[in-house]
């Protein structure tokens, strides 16, 4: 058995998909926007893995000799949120996407919801996680009733101050919330979204939560499971799968934290997957809008790449990839359908391999499963052996 180590940046897409139009992002570049408006960014790790080969990318700059082998992923299923994304890369496709509720959600799901947690709520709208606790925080503290909004993705969210709903109690009606929002109403993830401080001057603690729907049978997770391959989940992983197929989680408040906790799993996992998503750039900056943040975020991660690169025994795969876009250049705070890079590195893989521009996420999941000698998945083509040394 071999190991691979899997990085997803969330929400680092590289332009817009053809279909982007039907979703209002045909503008939307996350990485390239990004890279502009900070006036470059020093990547130079990213750089020399093939980053700036990669199809479509016009920034950054080529590399003569990248250390890796680099795609472009497009995506196959319906879609443009962290659910689908990921779902596809175990090679889950979603033909239909999950549910949105631009107007709020139906008054017959928010009256039973209140019924079974014996309280009124605030909000039920779209809005920016941030802004709505602005808004109606004050009114929160005052009566205790937990804000409950949406997004252009497929969430329920509910937001409540620890001190006022404390976690476990925040928890609990989210768990609520999931049993509740079945059928056509069956949204990709519950979230508890909780935050302190004082009013006008409240933030959102790291003590997120999601509650996904299970993902089907089979994939990529479940026939690691049925085989014996051990996963550790890095970041929100573990929620994004429901706990599917995952041997240990470890959940993480930074993308730092994440890189560290990916480092220490390699010290103790010597075979298996090692699957790690970093959210900040998608939570913190891409729905935030904050393209300088999200610059600096990605040139700490950088930065990192060596330490990963060092840690990696001669038979390790790295992955670097994401599930999305989220521009923070538009004036919208929402995801964006756009391409994702793939970049891969080992000692055993083909340096400066370049594979194109590719049909699905699934491609990952595709070539995980040969590595480990898995049931081929229902979509997705391994490209395992056209980037192996020959």
């Amino acid at each position: 058995m071999k190991r691979v180590i899997w990085i997803v940046l969330d929400s680092v897409g590289i332009g817009a998909m053809p279909d982007a139009k039907q979703y209002g992002d045909e503008k939307a570049n996350t990485f390239s926007h990004v890279y502009t408006y900070n006036k470059a960014l020093n990547l130079k790790h990213l750089k020399e893995l093939g980053w700036g080969n990669i199809d479509g990318i016009e920034v950054l700059g080529k590399e003569a000799c990248p250390k890796g082998a680099f795609a472009r992923l497009g995506e196959l299923s319906k879609g443009k949120d962290t659910t689908t994304g990921h779902w596809e890369m175990i090679g889950i496709y979603t033909e239909v996407p999950f549910p949105t509720y631009p107007n709020g959600f139906p008054k017959e799901i928010m009256e039973a919801f209140e019924k079974q947690i014996g309280t009124k709520t605030l909000g039920n709208c779209t809005a920016s996680g941030t802004a709505i606790i602005e808004e109606l925080g004050e009114e929160h503290v005052k009566t205790g009733y937990p804000i409950v909004y949406t997004s252009a993705d497929s969430v329920f969210q509910i937001a409540a101050h620890e001190d006022i709903i404390p976690l476990k109690r925040l928890y609990e009606i989210c768990e609520i919330a999931r049993r509740l929002l079945k059928g056509k109403h069956e949204v990709a993830r519950v979230i508890a979204r909780p935050f302190k401080g004082e009013v006008g001057s409240f933030t959102r603690t790291a003590n997120r939560r999601d509650f996904a729907i299970c993902p089907p049978k089979p994939n990529l997770l479940t026939y690691c499971e049925e085989k014996g391959v051990p996963v550790m989940a890095v970041g929100k992983i573990e929620d994004i799968f429901n706990g599917q197929g995952i041997t240990e989680a470890i959940h993480t408040k930074s993308n730092l934290e994440g890189v560290e906790v990916t480092l220490e799993s390699m010290k103790k996992y010597k075979e298996g997957l090692i699957f790690t998503n970093l959210v900040d750039f998608d939570m913190k900056w891409g729905h935030r809008n904050d393209a300088e943040a999200y610059g600096k975020g990605l040139e700490e991660f950088d930065a990192k790449v060596p330490e990963l690169m060092e840690q990696m025994t001669d038979e390790d795969i790295l992955i670097i990839t994401a599930d999305h876009g989220c521009d923070p250049t538009t004036s919208g705070t929402d995801h964006t359908r756009e391409y994702v890079p793939l970049l891969i590195y080992g000692k055993g893989v083909e340096a400066g391999c370049n594979l194109g521009t590719r049909k699905s996420f699934a491609d990952i999941g595709q070539t995980v499963c040969e590595i480990f000698n898995l049931p081929a998945l229902k979509i997705g083509e391994s490209f395992l052996k056209i980037i192996l040394k020959k």
